[in-house]
């Protein structure tokens, strides 16, 4: 009677993952991006160590599509110079140890790539916080102690 239905609460689900994406800024789409192939990794590692080779292949598949469409695809390496093409490279790298891990079942090679995404996440966040921050400056009242305080808080909204 009171039995979990999972096609429901895989729609509940949905929504709540559309509704994040709908709301949230670039650098926290980013973000969320970096989280989906870090889940789809670890995901991966557990089927490997259970040797399900189907749902193995399934998470590597989607981590690398993840890189592959959304996090280099994302990239404009016009504007975004020297570092737009690091990451790209750095992103057809992990691609590739991720492909490799998928051939010769190595869980190593996953967890290498798993750093990598959880150190630039962690950068990404650094910048997304940085940027809250500076919101947050830039919107309060201007303190009336003098000139001094106020170089400080423009140099803050600055950083």
């Amino acid at each position: 009677m009171f039995g979990l239905n999972q096609r429901g609460v895989s729609g509940y689900a949905k929504i709540g993952v559309e509704t994040g994406v709908l709301a949230a800024s670039p650098v926290k789409l980013i973000v969320m991006l970096y989280e989906g192939a870090i889940a789809a990794c670890y995901s991966a590692i557990g089927h490997m160590q259970q040797q399900d080779i189907e749902k193995k292949s399934a998470m590597l598949t989607k981590a690398i599509m993840i890189i592959e469409s959304g996090l280099r695809t994302s990239l404009d390496k016009k504007s975004g110079g020297n570092i737009a093409e690091s990451l790209d490279a750095l992103y057809v790298y992990m691609s590739g140890r991720l492909t490799q891990a998928n051939i010769r079942n190595q869980p190593e090679l996953v967890q290498e790539v798993i750093k990598l995404m959880t150190d630039l996440k962690s950068a990404w966040e650094a910048i997304d916080q940085n940027k809250a921050t500076a919101q947050v400056i830039n919107q309060a009242p201007a303190p009336q102690q003098g000139a001094g305080v106020n170089r400080s808080l423009a140099y803050l909204a600055k950083v």
